[in-house]
C-alpha cells in the first residue's frame, strides 16, 4: 500500500469522491511540478456546510468546515495524480471565510485544513498560507480553500 494511503487508513480518513466543477473551470491544473487545485467548498457527509462565521457559525464549526475543504483538496490531488505519494510538498493554501465584518478568527478557521495537511503529509504538509474574510461565498458555504501542491 502506498505511504499516504496507509497514513489515511491509519488516521481513519476516507476521502470523498473528487467534486465535479460547479461552473466553467477545471478542478486542477498541473504546470511543471506544481499542481494547482481549484477552490473546494465546505461540503460534509450531510451536504454543504452553510453559514457565516460570526453569525450562524463559530470558529470551531468553521474549522470543521475547513477540514472538509481539505479532504476535497486531497481527493482532487488524488484524482489528478493517481498516487498521493507523488505529492512532495503542500506549498500553499488560500482560505476564504464567509464572515461578518467584525469576525477576526479566520486563521483559526483555516487551521482546520492546515492541521489536516500536516496530519496526512507530515512535514511535507507544512505550507505557506493566507486566511481571508469574505462577505459571501458560493452557495452560502462557510469556507472555501484552494491549494498548490509540489509533485514529482
Amino acid at each position: 500500500m502506498a505511504k499516504i494511503e496507509a497514513r489515511l487508513e491509519e488516521l481513519g480518513i476516507t476521502l470523498p469522491a473528487a467534486p465535479a466543477p460547479a461552473a466553467n473551470y477545471v478542478p486542477f491544473v498541473q504546470s511543471g511540478n506544481l499542481l494547482y487545485v481549484s477552490g473546494q467548498i465546505s461540503n460534509g457527509p450531510d451536504g454543504l456546510i452553510l453559514g457565516r462565521l460570526g453569525a450562524s457559525m463559530d470558529a470551531d464549526e468553521g474549522a470543521t468546515a475547513a477540514r472538509f475543504c481539505g479532504l476535497a483538496l486531497i481527493a482532487q490531488a488524488k484524482a489528478a495524480l493517481g498516487d498521493l505519494d507523488r505529492v512532495t510538498r503542500v506549498v500553499k493554501l488560500t482560505g476564504f471565510v464567509n464572515c461578518t465584518p467584525d469576525f477576526t478568527e479566520q486563521p483559526k478557521v483555516v487551521n482546520g485544513c492546515s492541521d489536516l495537511m500536516v496530519e496526512v503529509f507530515g512535514d511535507a504538509g507544512r505550507h505557506a498560507r493566507a486566511a481571508v474574510g469574505a462577505p459571501s461565498l458560493p452557495l452560502g458555504v462557510g469556507v472555501e480553500i484552494e491549494a498548490i501542491f509540489e509533485v514529482e
